[in-house]
Formats: C-alpha cells, structure tokens, sequence
C-alpha cells in the first residue's frame, strides 16, 4: 500500500490550492487529493457569488484578501499555462457597504483606517456623495457608505478551481473520486484515510479541508470543531427599470447583499431564523424573497417595483459557530492533522492565501508570508473567538 506524503481531504478551492502551493514550494512531495464528487455541484466554491474585497475589521482578514486579490487578477502569471485559463474576469466594481446610524458610519471611519494602512482603498462616503454617485438610490436611512474603491469585485470561481487543479496536476498531485470516511489515529499523529471504495490510504500528513464534512471526519480522529450546515438561498432577478452593470456589490445594513450580473442581479438575504440545516437539505428557500428581499430591495430603490426571479439556488456555509472566521493550521495534540474549514463564506476568496500558508507551515514549520497564527485551532479548544465585525 502506497504511503502518501500528505493526504488533503477536499478538492475544491481550498484543498487544490493547497495542492498547488505545496508541489510548488516541495517539488519531491507525494500528495493526493480525495473529493467525493468531481463535479463539486454542491461545493460552496461552486455556489458561492465569486466575489473578494478588502472591507474586513482585522488586520490578518484584509492582508489574506490582499494577496488574494493579485492572484485573482494575476491568475495565469501566478499559476502559469499549465492552468489552462488565461484570465478570471475579474468585475472591479467594488464593495458599498451602506450604513444605518451614526454609530455604524463612526465604526466604518475607524475600519477604513485598518484596511488602508494595510494598502486597501476604502473611501467613507457622505449621504450626499452617495447620493451623486447612485442617483437611483433612496438614501433617507443611511448614514454613509464605505467603498473599495480598487482591488474589490468578483471573478469566475469555477475558472479559479479547476485552473488551479489543473496547474497542480501538471506539477505530479494525484486526484482521487471518493468519499473520505474518516481518519485513522495512532497517538498523536494521524496514520490514514479511510475510504467508501479505495479502503485505507496511509499517509504523513493530513489536511482537512473538506467544508461542512469536516465536523464528521474530524470526529473520527477525536478532533471537535463549532463547525455546521448553514443555507443560503441565492436569487437571480430581472428589475427592468434597475439596470446598473457597473454598480458595486451592496452590503446593506437593511440585511441583504446585492451586485449587478450583466443585465440581471444577484442577491441574497439571511433568513430571520438563521441556524444549522439538514446536510441534505438543498431546496431554496423562495418564500425569503417574497416576504424579506423583495420589500428591502423596494425600500433602497423604487426601481424595483417590477422584479422578476429568474432562478435561484441553495448553498451550504461551512459555519464556524464560534467566530465566523477560518480554522486554519495544525490541531494542537496531533503532529501532522491541519485544518482549513469553517470559512463561514468567506472560503473562496481567501483559498489562495490559505493554500499558501498552509504550504509554508507544513514543509518549513512556520508561516513565512503572512501569519495566520490568529486562525489557529487553539483558539477552538480555548474558547477564544477571533474578533471580526465585517461579516456579511
């Protein structure tokens, strides 16, 4: 039986971007990366509204999405031909986060000045800047708007997976079609995979970034994660008298998000009784258009009177119970099991910093770019939740 050098349990953004870094960086490494389905119809990097901005509150969130952002924008130059994809379309429109009180704007002044200092471009607008600017919005609540003004939009997601798969299949990484199961622990090391079809894969390292299976598997090893099933209906509509292609993605503090796809929109709310889903629960919820999205919509802009739902979809967070931020790094009592999981949406646009730094602590035992210790699964057995305001 073949002993892998590292196992990765998870193939879409996060695992192949892993893939990638740590064939690049350790050329003699032998790794493979076991996903159960291939198509990954139902990964979150599939359903996900492929967007990345700079608007977070912590340091280590903004630098994360700071390189993501060059990567995106320089796929090919970073990941090279052997992609297969030339460019990822990166929509440059930005992020307008909208403000409801004095006190949020105060707080969007303060944020700004952490995502600038480290190199964003976040502008606070006044109700009547904004008011220049989106002639077609009502502005009566708002109290101002924080805007990346570069660097923030969104891209082909599915471009950015299989690019990166491909890239690191060129380099030697191993792709396998099956259901990881579980994890085989010897002491404090982690000695197997367990498999549906393929029985036990040995192995010197770990990493799980296997979205909402991970709490399962990681169970099997003894490992416990605030890790769970949260769903997410995303609508497409058709407003024909709101037709702004160039509008940033909106982040209202009404409870919705909102950016222009082509002539149409995407958007999306959080339901009033957020909580865990059923894993197999993938019907979208379209009653939250009716009675929560719609009148929102309708309050921010009256050009939304005629709306009509072309189509719609359900997606699963992997979402950290704790803080809503990423788990990342090696589990504390188990020498060579990392975790990359509990992106709590946010998975996509940072899969190629996590990748990278996941690379850099396996093959040199330390973070050489940026220090993702903040994220560390210490925090999960501590208690300890990472602040960060600026989730959406």
């Amino acid at each position: 039986m073949k002993n892998w050098d590292i196992v990765i349990v998870g193939g879409a953004a996060s695992g192949a971007s892993a893939a990638w870094w740590l064939k690049r960086l350790c050329p003699k490494l032998d790794i493979l990366v076991i996903d159960r389905d291939h198509s990954f119809a139902r990964a979150a990097t599939a359903l996900s509204v492929a967007s990345i901005r700079s608007q977070f509150s912590n340091p280590v969130n903004v630098q994360i999405s700071r390189f993501g952002v060059d990567f995106i924008r320089n796929f090919a130059n970073h990941v090279g031909v052997e992609s297969g994809v030339s460019d990822l379309g990166f929509r440059e429109n930005g992020y307008l986060f909208l403000a409801g009180s004095d006190h949020m704007a105060r707080a969007m002044r303060d944020l700004a000045a952490v995502q600038n200092g480290q190199g964003a471009d976040t502008r606070v607008l006044s109700r009547v800047e904004l008011a220049e600017r989106y002639p077609w919005m009502n502005l009566e609540d708002v109290t101002a708007g924080s805007h990346g003004a570069r660097d923030e939009g969104w891209f082909d997601n599915m471009g950015l997976l299989w690019g990166l798969r491909r890239a690191a299949r060129a380099l030697g990484v191993a792709f396998l079609q099956d259901q990881a199961t579980g994890f085989v622990r010897k002491g404090d090391r982690i000695i197997a995979v367990t498999t549906n079809s393929s029985g036990q894969i040995a192995c010197g390292t770990v990493i799980c970034a296997a979205g909402t299976g991970s709490p399962a598997l990681c169970a099997s090893a003894g490992v416990s994660i605030p890790v769970e099933h949260r769903k997410r209906t995303v609508f497409v509509i058709d407003a024909p008298r709101a037709r702004y292609p160039d509008a940033p993605l909106i982040v209202d503090h009404l409870g919705f998000y909102l950016r222009p796809e082509g002539d149409h929109w995407i958007a999306a709310i959080v339901p009033e009784d957020d909580g865990p889903c059923a894993p197999d629960d993938w019907d979208p919820d379209l009653h939250l258009f009716e009675t929560l999205l719609w009148p929102r919509l309708y309050q921010r802009s009256e050009r939304f009177d005629a709306v009509k739902v072309k189509r719609a979809w359900a997606g699963h967070y992997d979402y950290n119970r704790l803080d809503q931020n990423a788990i990342v790094g090696r589990w504390p009592d188990l020498r060579n099991f990392y975790l990359a999981t509990g992106y709590s949406g946010h998975g996509l646009q940072q899969a190629p910093a996590v990748g990278r730094a996941l690379a850099e602590l396996i093959t040199t035992g330390a973070y050489q770019s940026i220090d993702l210790s903040p994220l560390s699964p210490e925090r999960i057995l501590s208690n300890t939740p990472f602040a960060e305001k600026a989730i959406v």
